[in-house]
């Protein structure tokens, strides 16, 4: 029985949640750039190119498949038939995806730290004094004037 209440203050403790959030979003965040990548940059990029190609399709066959052939149209192809290739532009691609992600991760993190030094330079407002500090300062200042 302790064992479950343990866990139970485990689980809702503010940070695991937070960090559950966050892996929740990161997840989405991260199809969203691979979206980007894949759908927007990727195929501009590989247009202009010598080869046309998408870097999905950027590969070298190292070893044919079934068919024996050495020329495929895509790496789809390559790897349906079973060939053993070199698939570096989906490698190329990956990197690109990691670089933007972790680019987008330093702008999120640079802001919410610039936010926090603006917080923290703020100028505090004082409380305003309580009744019994009130009383404390009318007795300090009546002791002042009194002489010796």
């Amino acid at each position: 029985m302790a064992f479950l209440k343990d866990f139970k203050s485990f689980a809702l403790k503010g940070n695991v949640v937070d960090l559950a959030v966050g892996v929740i979003i990161g997840a989405a965040f991260g199809k969203i750039v691979t979206s980007v990548v894949d759908d927007l940059l990727m195929p501009i990029i590989g247009f202009v190119t010598p080869s046309g190609k998408k870097f999905n399709d950027i590969f070298y066959v190292l070893k044919p498949g079934k068919s024996g052939s050495m020329d495929y149209k895509s790496l789809t192809d390559a790897k349906t038939d079973g060939a053993n290739v070199f698939a570096y532009g989906d490698f190329i691609q990956t990197v690109v995806d990691f670089t933007i992600i972790a680019f987008c991760i330093f702008l999120i993190v640079k802001g919410i730290e610039r936010l926090k030094r603006k917080e923290a330079a703020a100028p505090t407002v004082p409380a305003a004094p309580t009744p019994t500090e009130k009383l404390l300062t009318e007795i300090r200042d009546l002791l002042e004037k009194k002489p010796q």
